[in-house]
């Protein structure tokens, strides 16, 4: 499939995304469209006629079918952390790169945790709630410092990790598991199973990634194994826990607290009732999934994810794409890029610059990666070539997407 730059190019964003993010499309030229909610499948179908860039957060689900329907559609750029939103596999086989920000709102959702463990700690929930009831009551009775007390982080990339350094400033100990080989920064110490750091944990806390064996992976057998009266955090997806089952551990005593910032079922917009087993309960925080959601964080995302689809469109770069290889290469004056997605199988880069050479054109510069199934090559040439190149390229069969960018 050959494609060449629109003009203008045209974007959609959805979910409130930070004004910066807009302002910066705007500013290289670029419709943009905004809508403050999430979209359904048929009513994101019928927006995405003629739209070539997508901009969501984690509400949003960009499926198998609207990704057949949107032809045009060239990236999508997912203005949060997590992807399991979209169809990652059916983007690449129709050439669609995606963007997340992996770094961006790491420190806010630390943040948010090391607030909620102090204040689950210190029972404030409890107490902010007696003292709206006209109630003073200063018993110190289940209130307790942090310090000297052992945190379980499931999960240790990068909002784990960063929480492990500042939970040990703190003066916790600390402990965590990941299934991939992790390096333990300070004192942290590996567990080789979550068994294992149930046992040693007064607060157990999720930072794990939306991949699909994780549903549901926490339930009424992990719960049971937690510590008598512990704390409970999941700040990573609602569909990793059992919420009935943590309310009853909640329920009977069994766990001092918990936070939750996740739920399977999330409203669409402001304003939307929220409906949830955890409602009710004086010893639960509950947050509307705003882990991410400050200021500095929304602003950092917004301006990342926005570059990373302008150098997508404007130069062809991948770099940190979920779903594509990865690359850049800086273009030299007075040369034609040609982007070239491709299935990965030996020969392609022979078979592609035997056709420059068949026209006698000159490759000014080329970069090659590829990622499981494909391959992804940049290729400049100079400004002036035959059409017969494009034509050509795109005839090949290992071709997935052809892209001409200047």
């Amino acid at each position: 499939m050959l494609t060449s730059q629109a003009d203008p190019v045209r974007v959609l964003f959805l979910e409130n995304i930070h004004p910066i993010a807009v302002e910066r499309m705007r500013s290289e030229g670029y419709e943009v469209e905004t809508v403050g909610r999430a979209l359904d499948e048929d009513e994101l179908i019928a927006k995405l006629d003629g739209v070539h860039l997508l901009g969501i957060r984690s509400k949003t689900q960009v499926t198998a079918n609207v990704l057949a329907s949107a032809p045009q559609l060239r990236a999508i750029g997912a203005f949060c952390i997590g992807t399991d939103q979209i169809d990652l596999r059916t983007a690449a086989e129709s050439g669609i790169a995606v963007f997340n920000a992996p770094f961006s709102n790491t420190r806010s959702v630390v943040e948010l945790a090391i607030a909620e463990i102090i204040a689950l700690t210190r029972r404030l929930t409890e107490k902010n709630a007696d003292m709206h009831n006209g109630v003073w009551n200063k018993d110190a009775e289940g209130s307790h410092e942090i310090r000297g007390r052992s945190i379980g982080i499931v999960g240790y990339g990068n909002i784990g990790t960063q929480l492990s350094v500042l939970a040990e400033n703190l003066g916790l100990r600390v402990y965590f598991y990941d299934t991939s080989e992790k390096l333990a920064l300070g004192n942290a110490v590996r567990c080789n199973s979550l068994e294992e750091l149930l046992e040693v944990a007064d607060i157990v806390t999720l930072h794990v990634d939306g991949r699909p064996g994780n549903s549901g992976f926490f339930g009424e057998e992990q719960f049971a194994r937690m510590r008598p009266r512990s704390i409970f955090l999941n700040l990573s997806r609602g569909f990793v826990i059992d919420h009935d089952a943590l309310r009853t551990h909640l329920g009977n005593g069994h766990l001092a607290g918990a936070a939750v910032d996740v739920f399977p079922k999330e409203p669409k917009a402001k304003g939307d009732e929220f409906v949830s087993a955890l409602r009710g309960l004086p010893n639960v925080i509950l947050t509307p999934h705003i882990g991410g959601s400050t200021e500095e964080a929304q602003s950092d995302i917004g301006s990342f994810v926005a570059e990373k689809l302008h150098k997508y469109v404007a130069e062809g770069s991948t770099t940190l794409s979920v779903n594509l290889p990865s690359l850049n290469l800086t273009q030299l004056p007075d040369t034609a890029r040609i982007a070239l997605l491709h299935h990965n199988v030996p020969g392609v880069l022979a078979d592609v610059n035997s056709i420059f050479a068949g026209h006698k054109v000159n490759v000014e510069g080329q970069i090659l990666a590829t990622r499981g199934e494909y391959g992804y090559l940049l290729t400049d040439i100079a400004a002036h070539y035959p059409q017969e190149i494009l034509n050509q390229l795109a005839a090949m069969a290992t071709t997935v997407q052809l892209r001409v960018l200047s």
